[in-house]
């Protein structure tokens, strides 16, 4: 993967911002620009809903990107990938149409993986003292449960689960796997057929592309079973003052006018990504490994290489250490809780200081934000 020559393709790095906060949000290329403003400004009509030229093109430019995305995570049918708004709308839409009795979480989640199972009875599955996932524990849950939405990769560390072990156990007791892949899909490659995964979210804005886009995978059995949650023009085929006749999977879902502009740059940010997916994560945990290597500060969750380096700094708030790096080196990071906040509360820690990596960043910016950060700890 050639990182200088990835780098151009990227505008707003020109701006000399070392941009550290690829777990909230990456950055577009401008491949995934111009496939948006393509449709803005060649064929900006409705898909789907009528028949002129306009519309037929936005169709099949907005299924194309479908079609990518299935072939990115190698889903095998068709009707498998649901468009919606992100990854939390993901797992709202399967809280609040799919059937099932009690259901199971780790600690660790994410509040759009957390919140919407609040209305049922759910069990948490505790991680072990170093905060790696607790397999006899699971062991014991998942025979009380129907199904779990676990993390793939936390947003809290980079942590990845042994998802793989995680859903041939759940199988083994009939139970129904959902992922949240939001911090997954980005940075390794993700075969669905191969993990058997019954479920997965993730979202468009962390993998190159526009915010607004996000996607549900899903079993075509599992879907096809599963009741609409928000219904409306284009999930029907035809209606009656009393009754409707409802599309097949995915349409069902898809209730309304669509984002065409977010997800034909969707299908650009897959396309732009599919030839290096496999070099990503190597990339990141090697820039992990040179701030682990020569920074002496508090790691917070697991203390393993992965895109993802979450810190603090004794005497110092997340807050005050990430304004720091902003005024002094232009070092955009995250701060606080990242929408974990049962798992630092349960820690009763006040939050961390998050750097995360992505494709364009160079072990230039590694180094200085190192530089950076020993500033700091001698201020503290």
């Amino acid at each position: 993967m050639n990182v200088d020559k990835l780098r151009k393709d990227f505008t707003a790095l020109d701006k000399g911002v070392i941009y550290f906060d690829n777990a909230c949000m990456t950055i577009r290329p401008k491949q995934v620009v111009d496939k948006i403003n393509e449709y803005y400004n060649e064929y900006p009509a409705c898909g789907e809903r009528s028949y002129h030229k306009w519309s037929r093109k936005t169709a099949e430019e907005f299924e194309n990107a479908r079609i990518l995305i299935k072939k990115f995570i190698n889903c095998k049918k068709d009707g498998e990938v649901v468009f919606t708004k992100n990854a939390t709308e993901a797992i709202n839409l399967v809280a609040n149409s799919f059937k099932f009795n009690n259901m199971a979480i780790t600690d660790r989640e994410h509040n759009s993986n957390l919140l919407p199972w609040y209305k049922f009875k759910h069990l948490v599955v505790e991680s072990n003292k170093d905060e790696t996932f607790d397999m006899n524990k699971f062991q014991d849950v998942i025979k009380k449960v129907d199904l779990i939405s676990f993390v793939f990769t936390s947003n809290l560390d980079g942590y990845t689960l042994p998802v793989k072990e995680i859903i041939k156990v759940a199988h083994e007791n009939d139970v129904i796997v959902m992922l949240d892949g939001a911090q997954a899909v980005p940075h390794q490659k993700v075969d669905v057929s191969k993990l058997d995964v019954d479920l997965m979210a993730f979202s468009g804005h962390k993998m190159l592309g526009p915010s607004g886009t996000g996607c549900l995978y899903g079993k075509r059995d599992i879907l096809d079973k599963m009741k609409t949650f928000i219904i409306g023009g284009d999930t029907v085929n035809n209606t009656t003052y009393g009754k409707f006749d409802l599309k097949e999977v995915p349409y069902k879902f898809e209730a309304g006018l669509q984002n065409y502009a977010g997800f034909i740059g969707l299908g650009a940010a897959v396309k732009y990504l599919t030839p290096i997916i496999d070099d990503i994560e190597d990339h990141e945990k090697k820039l992990w490994k040179y701030l682990r290597d020569n920074l002496d500060v508090e790691m917070v969750g697991v203390d393993k290489p992965s895109g993802i380096f979450s810190f603090n700094i004794p005497k110092m708030t997340s807050h005050e250490i990430a304004q720091m790096l902003d005024s002094s080196a232009n070092i955009a990071i995250r701060s606080g809780m990242h929408c974990v906040h049962s798992w630092f509360n349960s820690r009763k820690l006040t939050g961390s200081a998050r750097a995360s990596f992505y494709l364009y960043n160079t072990m230039e910016e590694a180094e200085k934000f190192v530089e950076e950060v020993k500033k700091i700890i001698d201020l503290a």
